[in-house]
């Protein structure tokens, strides 16, 4: 059988075929599962997230509409679960307008593949150069900022600064657009919700 095929994937779930359930499953459950990481920080919840996406997906199977493709919907679908959970335990919610786009630039696109996306981006920032690439982790993935690493690694503010644009103008040269999404979706939600601040590109 082509699941493979989208048209045939999507009548065949709504039929309620189980072999087309398990394809989505075995095709999308690892990946969407390292997506909902990159939102909730959080290993339990992500999965969580997907298992419940995935269950509303075969119990509503006869009432979708995959109008683009499955993968879209799939993405989509985890990210709405997620923002649906955070207003539940949070009493005020702010997603800084960036990062929406950026998620919506990386998910509405059929030839990205997000999880190999993340692995070239982290990649790209262990080649950067030793100073440079323990400055920009410091402040995008351990949310530091400029004063306190200014004082953690006893270098002057506008050094740190220097390091910063450095590792943006390598990355940005290396990866073009793709990196600035992939960058919020890896540092996006550090600590719950700290939406990384991007204004170097």
């Amino acid at each position: 059988m082509n699941f493979k095929n989208h048209k045939f994937l999507s009548e065949k779930l709504k039929s309620g075929d189980e072999k087309a359930y398990d394809f989505l499953m075995d095709s999308f459950y690892t990946k969407l599962c390292s997506y909902a990481r990159s939102l909730t920080n959080d290993r339990e919840k992500a999965e969580d997230i997907v298992q419940n996406v995935m269950v509303t997906i075969w119990t509503n199977r006869k009432k979708i509409n995959y109008n683009t493709s499955i993968r879209n919907y799939l993405y989509k679908s985890v990210y709405n679960e997620f923002i649906a959970q955070f207003k539940k335990n949070a009493k005020v919610i702010y997603l800084e307008k960036k990062y929406i786009e950026a998620i919506d630039l990386v998910i509405d696109n059929e030839h990205l593949d997000i999880d190999t996306l993340m692995q070239i981006v982290n990649k790209e920032i262990n080649n950067l150069p030793s100073k440079c690439k323990e400055v920009f982790l410091l402040n995008k993935k351990e949310g530091l900022t400029h004063i306190e690493i200014s004082e953690y690694l006893n270098i002057s503010v506008k050094t740190i600064e220097g390091h910063i644009t450095r590792a943006f103008k390598i990355l940005n040269k290396k990866l073009g657009d793709k990196v600035k999404p992939i960058l919020y979706l890896l540092f996006g939600f550090k600590n719950g919700l700290k939406a990384v601040n991007i204004t170097h590109f």
